[in-house]
């Protein structure tokens, strides 16, 4: 969901490139770091961030000082998908990646593009924080309607039409063709009929609802996606072998947040306009993920043999050489 951050750090640029990121020079080589005693290696962590209710956790952290609890600084950096951030991870520029993509990670790890690690989990599905939509006169009543339309969805070969060929394998439905169109474009398509279909995530799915009337037609999060993990905060093997302390400490406190997250609605509520776009009315009526406050393999597992089964992953995974350990 590419909504911009606006308040988490002082004079953020309104879109942030990839470019500008690598040009702030703030990330490993500018951070303190200490040796001594028990506390953390390094102190101040760069964290690039997406505007997204998935990182509702890392608000959540920095709002109740989670991190100062913990001996840490941290400073987000806002991208607008977490892919972007993935050079400035590998130079040490950032630290950790805030609500990134599962699939694109694992896909990058695959290739060999980076050892990436997941220090915390930041969100998992959950019913209609992800729907597929048609307009209120569309002929598409159900699933099997889909097979041949033409769905829009934001990134192709990730986790959406992963996702939706699950559902519709399931439901014995066919595949329909994809289009990539960006969110924020999903309910001018839609509107103009250049697409049968949007699979359209938060907090877009409730405006094209409030807007165009338009119609529920698949839960995104039916089985087997059901619960299925989404994204999570991303660092490097190297980062953690480096800084054991520092990655531990950073897990604590994102867990502590998570916990929050997923037992206070209110928390979430209070979190998501302070770093996106998304109001407080529409804050509190949008569908919003399930916030885990602990890595489970089991669940990363799932994920995994779904892209294998769909040919996103070639080679064999899994969840327990990606998700860290402290100590391991």
């Amino acid at each position: 969901m590419r909504i911009r951050l606006s308040t988490l750090q002082v004079r953020l640029a309104a879109a942030v490139t990839l470019s500008a990121l690598l040009l702030t020079g703030c990330g490993s080589d500018s951070g303190s770091t200490s040796d001594a005693g028990d506390g953390p290696e390094k102190k101040t962590l760069t964290v690039a961030a997406l505007p997204l209710a998935d990182a509702a956790g890392l608000q959540i952290a920095l709002d109740r000082k989670l991190f100062e609890k913990e001996g840490l600084s941290v400073r987000v950096q806002p991208v607008q998908q977490s892919v972007q951030a993935l050079p400035a991870l590998a130079k040490g520029q950032v630290d950790v990646i805030a609500g990134a993509n599962y699939v694109s990670f694992l896909q990058a790890r695959e290739k060999g593009t980076l050892k990436t690690l997941f220090l915390a989990e930041a969100a998992r599905n959950a019913p209609h924080m992800m729907d597929v939509l048609v307009p209120p006169d569309s002929d598409i009543r159900s699933a099997k309607d889909l097979k041949g339309k033409r769905v829009a969805v934001n990134i192709l070969n990730n986790i959406q039409s992963l996702t939706l060929n699950g559902i519709l394998r399931e439901k014995g439905a066919g595949r329909p063709e994809y289009r990539q169109v960006p969110f924020p474009q999903m309910g001018t398509v839609l509107k103009r009929g250049q697409v049968d279909a949007v699979h359209v995530a938060e907090p877009f799915r409730t405006a094209l609802k409030r807007e165009l009337k338009a119609r529920t037609v698949v839960d995104g999060a039916a089985r087997p996606a059901d619960a299925i993990p989404l994204s999570g905060y991303a660092t490097t093997e190297g980062f953690a072998e480096k800084n054991p302390r520092t990655a531990a400490a950073f897990a604590r406190a994102i867990n502590k947040a998570q916990a929050v997250a997923a037992k206070d609605r209110g928390a979430v509520e209070k979190a998501l306009p302070s770093y996106t776009k998304i109001k407080p009315a529409e804050a509190s009526a949008i569908g919003l993920p399930a916030f885990p406050d602990r890595p489970g393999a089991g669940q990363l597992d799932r994920l995994i043999a779904l892209m294998k089964d769909q040919d996103l992953l070639k080679k064999d995974l899994a969840a327990s050489d990606v998700l860290y350990e402290p100590g391991k």
